[in-house]
């Protein structure tokens, strides 16, 4: 480093090694993501709009009767502060309504990052960009189940 100059150009090179979160809309403003949860997966277009959310063509208090699971879509929204800020048209395939519902949790809140970067932060403090890894174990062979044995009989 013989001078001023060679140290700007090692900021500029260090500032592109972490990239930062850029914003990604398609042509008609909306952010797309994609949420999975169990073996349920979740295509999730987020736009701005009144609130209105679509889960396979239906409402969602049609889709997910309990308000259980409506409340675990809304999630992601009152940790933004966006309730009723934003339209979400979605897919779900796979899975129960329980996964279905954390799918599409998920994809709510990747698409929501995908809209306004800025709101990575919170969503990332509630834990919901993290993809919850566990799934149902597989039937091993001898056994009823993944665990369950046959019953023991002493005669």
């Amino acid at each position: 480093m013989a001078d001023l100059s060679s140290l700007a150009d090692l900021q500029t090179a260090t500032s592109q090694a972490h990239p930062t979160h850029e914003r990604k809309v398609d042509g008609q403003g909306r952010a797309y993501a994609t949420g999975k949860r169990k073996n349920a997966v979740a295509r999730v277009w987020v736009k701005p709009g009144t609130g209105k959310i679509v889960v396979n063509g239906r409402a969602i208090e049609v889709y997910f009767a309990r308000p259980v699971l409506r409340m675990l879509i809304n999630q992601p929204f009152q940790a933004t502060r966006s309730e009723r800020q934003f339209d979400v048209t979605c897919t779900v395939a796979g899975g129960g309504l329980s996964g279905q519902a954390g799918a599409l949790r998920h994809g709510i809140s990747r698409a929501l990052t995908f809209f306004d970067p800025t709101m990575r932060s919170p969503l990332k403090a509630g834990g919901f960009l993290t993809r919850d890894p566990r799934v149902v174990e597989r039937k091993k062979y001898g056994k009823h189940k993944a665990r369950r044995s046959t019953q023991f009989s002493k005669r």
